[in-house]
Formats: C-alpha cells, sequence, structure tokens
C-alpha cells in the first residue's frame, strides 16, 4: 500500500522534487526516484513529457525534448512507475498537459495510473472551470487531481481551496517555470486566504533555486516544490547525475527541516 499525499507533510515541512522522466533515460529518472527519496523528498513530482510544455521554461521544456526524442513514451513510463512502486512507497504524482491525457485516453489514464500507483496528477494548462473533464476520472479511480492557484488568481483563491484536493500548488511567480533570483510575491497573504477556506495542505512553486528561497517558501506554506534547479542538474551531468541531484535534494531539505 502506498503512502498518501496527506502523508507527504504528516512529519512537518514537505520538500516536493519534480523531474522529467525520460531525461536523460527512464533507467536513470528511476535510480533518481529512489535517490530523492534516500535525500529526503516526501512527494515526487514526474513529469510526463509533451511536445508544446506551455507553462515551461527553457530548462524543463529542453528537458521533455530530450526525453521525447529518446525514446519516452506514456505507456514506457507507467511500467517504469510500477517498477518503481516495488521498491518505495512514496508519493507520487503526475505532472503533464491536457492533451496528453486527452490522446492517451482519460479514463485509461487514471486507471493506468491508479494501478501503477499513482496518487494524483497536476495538468498546469488546465483551468479550475475546466477541471470536471477530468476530475471525474480522477476520482474514479482514486486519485487527486491537484490545483494551482497563481499570484493572478486574486479573488479565485478562496473558491478554488475549497474545492481542492490531495494539496494546493501555490504558483510563486507570474510567467512560466525556471529559477529566479528572488521571488517578490505575497505568499503569506495567498496561504492565508487558502487556509480560511480548507484544511489541506500548499506547497510553493515555480522559481525556487536554493535552499534559502525553499527555507522561506516553506515557512510560509507547507512545503517547497523545486524543478527546474534539479532538471538542471539532470542536463548537466547526464547518466551520471544521481549523486549530484541527491546532494541538492538534501541540501533542500535541511533547509526546510523546522526543527534546525
Amino acid at each position: 500500500m502506498s503512502k498518501t499525499i496527506a502523508d507527504a507533510f504528516a512529519g512537518g515541512k514537505a520538500f516536493i522534487p519534480f523531474i522529467t522522466c525520460g531525461d536523460p533515460s527512464l533507467e536513470v529518472t528511476e535510480q533518481l526516484v529512489y535517490a530523492m527519496e534516500e535525500a529526503g523528498a516526501d512527494l515526487i513530482e514526474l513529469g510526463i513529457p509533451f511536445s508544446d510544455p506551455t507553462a515551461e521554461g527553457p530548462v524543463i521544456m529542453e528537458a521533455d525534448e530530450r526525453a521525447l526524442s529518446g525514446g519516452a513514451t506514456t505507456d514506457l513510463i507507467f511500467d517504469m512507475v510500477c517498477r518503481i512502486r516495488k521498491k518505495t512507497d512514496i508519493p507520487m504524482v503526475f505532472m503533464t498537459y491536457a492533451n496528453v491525457v486527452f490522446s492517451y485516453g482519460t479514463e485509461r489514464f487514471c486507471q493506468k495510473s491508479q494501478e501503477a500507483g499513482i496518487q494524483g496528477l497536476i495538468l498546469p494548462d488546465v483551468p479550475f472551470e475546466e477541471k470536471e473533464d477530468f476530475d471525474g476520472a480522477c476520482r474514479s479511480h482514486g486519485m487527486d487531481l491537484i490545483s494551482m492557484i497563481a499570484p493572478t488568481s486574486e479573488e479565485r483563491i478562496a473558491m478554488i481551496a475549497s474545492q481542492a484536493r490531495g494539496f494546493l500548488y501555490i504558483v510563486s511567480s507570474l510567467g512560466v517555470t525556471g529559477t529566479r533570483q528572488k521571488i517578490t510575491t505575497d505568499i503569506p497573504s495567498m496561504v492565508r486566504l487558502v487556509r480560511e477556506n480548507t484544511s489541506i495542505p500548499c506547497a510553493v512553486g515555480f522559481g525556487i533555486s536554493g535552499p534559502e528561497q525553499a527555507r522561506i517558501m516553506a515557512d510560509a506554506s507547507d512545503g517547497a516544490i523545486v524543478g527546474s534547479a534539479i532538471v538542471k542538474l539532470c542536463a548537466r551531468y547526464g547518466r551520471d547525475c544521481v549523486p549530484y541531484v541527491k546532494d541538492f535534494v538534501r541540501e533542500m531539505k535541511d533547509a526546510i527541516r523546522q526543527d534546525l
């Protein structure tokens, strides 16, 4: 039995790394999952590559291109997750795009995700108002469709939060994913609105590049999500990236621990 998304937040501030499946290879992706868990990751976002990832900056966009050109497919990613589930019960969610799910068949995609042991799904190109196209299938297969709240959500934050499941993904910065030198969004105000409307945890992502930013974002919420900084290590070191990513994840998790 796999742990739940709630379990990821039960022990304090959660650290949530993102990696692109198949970059540099699915074999390495599998090893990265084990290494990141050993380093303290609480929940892992697995990106299913897509040819037109509109929410992504150049770092993850190029990772998607590498993964697709290397032969990564949705079916092969399902196979990989099944292998991972034989060795770990860490919560995992997919992050991908509506077209990937639609083209695979929404019901079939969610069924296969459940069978593989995936707890949730993040679709950054699906507006909250259109989530019903996917939410029903997710619910029927025991998965949470993770809602995202952007700085521009404003009056919609209460509505989105009140209907959220799993955890709420708070987008720290406008624009696409990528590391940023400074995050200027008033995250505490967004979190206050969220907590007035739901008891589920919220984690901050987009733009977090180092331990100090992660600590600040986690202090203001229930956890930190980091993608581009990790994907950069995968791009730099290729098949040798696992120890570098493991060290980075350990450093980030250490930075957000409440007992330090």
